[in-house]
């Protein structure tokens, strides 16, 4: 079996992922490749965005940006999620950050379409590469009553969360439906686009 010469095994290279995410570090750790995990220092506030697409790409932008401006020689990985309930993109639905907020978000997810909009922005600054997009997924929730949401808060505390709940735990059990090409989309980092890229970048994946 033989390998394109310019192709790059993992350790050759500087691969820094641009969050302190447990969920991206656990999406990374699929791929089994070697990388470290920097958070960017940014301001997370919407500018006037109308679109969550556009709060969303722009802040993965720059949270790569701003590790790829002190690495420059690094390739730089920077993701975000925004949520927002169907026919309102110009409404976010951020972090919980408190139970009380937790189970008013899942209130008003009940018997809804929420949807994700994920954006990766890779960039290495010494080279000049940029590439970001941003994927979606939507899920619809079933009715839920009240007693439901808080008991699940409890147990799954996703306060940290946009739209208050954890795919990837019992937030599986909210659902009526999911629907996405790629469920990671759903889980904060779309990792078939990410693959892709580094892919184009010589990276051997897998």
């Amino acid at each position: 079996m033989t390998h394109d010469p310019m192709q790059h095994s993992v350790g050759s290279i500087d691969l820094i992922l641009a969050s302190s995410s447990q969920t991206r570090k656990d999406l990374m750790n699929r791929l089994g490749i070697q990388y470290r995990s920097i958070p960017p220092d940014i301001d997370e506030s919407p500018r006037g965005e109308l679109h969550a697409d556009d709060l969303a790409k722009r802040l993965a932008f720059e949270k790569a940006q701003a590790i790829a401006e002190q690495y420059p020689d690094a390739i730089v990985i920077g993701s975000d999620q925004v949520a927002w309930r169907e026919g309102a993109p110009d409404i976010f639905i951020g972090k919980p950050l408190t139970v009380e907020k937790a189970i008013k978000q899942l209130q008003g997810n009940s018997d809804r379409i929420v949807y994700f909009s994920t954006a990766l922005s890779v960039q290495q600054k010494s080279t000049g590469f940029e590439e970001t997009l941003v994927e979606h997924y939507k899920v619809k929730f079933r009715k839920l009553c009240l007693t439901e949401i808080e008991r699940y808060v409890e147990r799954d505390q996703p306060l940290h969360c946009a739209g208050s709940f954890k795919c990837e735990s019992l937030g599986i059990s909210l659902f009526e439906q999911m629907m996405g090409q790629d469920q990671t989309t759903l889980m904060g980092m779309p990792m078939i686009k990410l693959c892709e890229i580094l892919r184009d970048l010589k990276i051997l994946v897998p």
